[in-house]
């Protein structure tokens, strides 16, 4: 088990000191850019008028200064975002100090920032980064405090996917928030700007400065096995108000939102982590559908805007990725919808953008295309190499690398990295899974669970007729830094709400004799709750259901992930959907079940019929109520 003290020996960043000792190269920093910031913390939007565009220059020619006094490797290492393991900049576990030899050729972030000079580090719960929250603001002043005492050293962007439901890195004791196709029910702007506003003060607190959220694709695809309910819906006007309201929450607790995956990852059935997808959309769908909601982040200053490694044939007929097309990121991104911040490319490590070139040629022609930050190549140091002998050999030119260098500084700037690049130790106390931040995240989830059906009134379940309920189904890993499995926390939950209910975990593909058992314990109960995770025509998960139904107790189908779930289940006659399996929305799940709050939830994507997918079952915007 590992050590999640924060005070002991060798434990990188600093544990309340303050004084210069702690931070000795932030007056050095700020000498040298004094005036920078001034102007650019209010916010991340574009300054609009004239002053504000000649306040801009001037920071500019600043920024500038700073690069020309730049060597060319600092310059190439400044537009690597890079994985490292381990909970500590310089005193990381044995085994993360193997794993790091092992796939970077360093021991700690600190020997990684001194080799390689990166401009940004992204955190992972599997590098080990995100153990509790007082680590990982110790974490990010290590890596920042690497970052300064380099020669002519820049703050770092410390990244991370906080997308929050079924995409999180930082779990409990944080807050955690329902996932984008539950803000998609709710529909309420207003709450997915308290989403990224609370999420964002507790990323800042703990030094996180930039979040690879929201998700801009509108899920038209029900097949589609890497986005889905990361996404908002399938209503393109409906996911841009809501992208665009998280990124002014986040960007208002100052950290830069990320806008993804341009152009638009809505619509692929194959999952870009481990294949290539074609979109096959027109340029007028594209204009109509995936573009919307791009536009709309843009309009709302977002920090940047990552690519998607899929083709496009309609905005680019070369069979390059996205990642890869300058007809894409410059002509379309840059161009026609008049972005200029920091474009980010999703993992290099992901297949869809090795199927074509190999792992030296990615990064060149990434930049070539018009990217800025090149995010955790699978080598550092082929990827590194490849752009410094790119500019050598003439292929990219100093000057273009200068052009993404200042656009990065630009919004290191905008983020009061350059005042201040620390996490303020006494804010993760008073800011971390706070009380009040909790109870903001059960409020939302009430307004994002779902009823698909019910018929005769089955639900609510009350617990002086349906005292003993047994929940049964699915239970898949929980996602990180949940307590789960979510058979267990709907149980506990109910049980909290004056019910006794046993959990009874089937799996995703239960056994016949598995079925079997469940549906015995079915008949020692009042009433049954079964949840269900992506169900398909040949699941077993089916059987599981109408073998609960055949009992003759009343059951609740709760579908876990995929709202889709309920076509599969005709016979059923109360289902809901919660979009995801975090603890805050299946507790949100009990209290509808229970009766102690009424359903708001509306299906944010259309669902279609098992039978005949050509045909709509449930419209987009249906939901019951009690």
């Amino acid at each position: 088990m590992h050590d999640t003290s924060t005070g002991s020996t060798g434990h990188t960043g600093h544990t309340g000191h303050t004084g210069s000792a702690a931070r000795p190269s932030r007056r050095a920093l700020l000498a040298a850019t004094a005036g920078l910031t001034a102007g650019l913390t209010a916010g991340l939007t574009v300054p609009a008028t004239a002053r504000a565009a000649g306040r801009s220059a001037v920071h500019d020619r600043r920024l500038r200064a700073l690069i020309s006094r730049m060597t060319l490797e600092e310059k190439v290492g400044q537009l690597f975002v890079m994985r490292v393991y381990g909970h500590s900049a310089t005193a990381p576990d044995k085994a993360d100090v193997d794993a790091n030899l092992q796939e970077i050729g360093v021991r700690t972030a600190a020997e990684l920032i001194g080799r390689y000079r990166v401009g940004g580090i992204i955190y992972f719960t599997w590098a080990h980064n995100t153990r509790d929250p007082r680590q990982i603001a110790d974490l990010s002043d290590g890596i920042q405090r690497a970052c300064l005492e380099q020669p002519r050293g820049l703050p770092a962007l410390i990244a991370t996917d906080q997308e929050h439901g079924a995409v999180c890195r930082i779990g409990r004791p944080a807050t955690l928030f329902p996932g984008a196709m539950a803000v998609g029910a709710g529909g309420s702007r207003a709450d997915a700007r308290t989403l990224g506003r609370i999420s964002g003060a507790e990323l800042r607190a703990m030094g996180v400065n930039q979040d690879y959220s929201p998700d801009a694709d509108v899920n038209v695809n029900p097949a589609n096995p890497v986005i889905g309910v990361r996404s908002f819906g399938a209503d393109p006007e409906a996911v841009a108000g809501l992208v665009a309201a998280e990124v002014r929450g986040y960007q208002a607790a100052g950290v830069a939102a990320t806008a993804k995956h341009f152009p638009g990852h809505g619509d692929t059935a194959v999952d870009s982590h481990y294949g290539f997808p074609v979109i096959t959309h027109s340029r007028e769908l594209w204009e109509r559908l995936d573009a919307v909601p791009f536009r709309a982040a843009i309009r709302a200053g977002i920090g940047s805007v990552m690519t998607a490694h899929i083709q496009f044939p309609a905005l680019d007929d070369s069979g390059d990725p996205a990642t890869l097309s300058r007809p894409i990121v410059t002509g379309i991104l840059r161009g026609e919808l008049g972005y200029d911040g920091v474009v980010i490319t999703d993992s290099l490590g992901m297949e869809g953008v090795r199927t074509k070139y190999g792992d030296d040629r990615v990064p060149v022609l990434a930049l070539k295309a018009g990217v800025d930050q090149l995010l955790n190549p699978p080598s550092l140091d082929v990827a590194w190499h490849a752009v410094l002998t790119a500019v050598r050999g003439g292929e990219l030119t100093e000057a273009r690398l200068d052009e993404s260098i200042l656009r990065i500084l630009r919004l290191k700037a905008r983020l009061g990295l350059f005042e201040d690049p620390y996490a303020d130790p006494a804010a993760v106390g008073r800011t971390v899974g706070t009380r009040a931040h909790l109870a903001a995240a059960d409020r939302i989830a009430e307004r994002t669970t779902t009823l698909l059906v019910n018929e005769g009134g089955t639900l609510p379940f009350d617990p002086r007729r349906e005292h003993r309920v047994l929940v049964v189904g699915a239970d898949p890993a929980s996602p990180s830094g949940t307590t789960g499995p979510p058979t267990g926390v709907l149980a506990a939950a109910l049980t909290g709400l004056g019910f006794t209910a046993t959990a009874l975990s089937t799996g995703t593909a239960p056994s016949a004799a598995t079925v079997t058992g469940a549906v015995t314990a079915a008949r020692d109960a009042d009433a049954v709750v079964v949840c269900t995770y992506n169900v398909t025509a040949s699941s077993a998960q089916r059987t599981l259901v109408d073998r609960l139904l055949e009992t003759g107790k009343p059951v609740a189908v709760v579908a876990v992930r995929n709202p889709y779930d309920v076509a599969q289940f005709p016979s059923a006659r109360a289902c809901l959907a919660t979009y995801c399996w975090t603890d805050v929305e299946l507790r949100a799940a009990a209290r509808v079940i229970a009766g102690r709050v009424a359903p708001r939830g509306k299906l944010p994507v259309p669902v279609q019929r098992a039978d005949d997918p050509a045909r709509v079952l449930y419209p987009i915007g249906h939901g019951l109520t009690y």
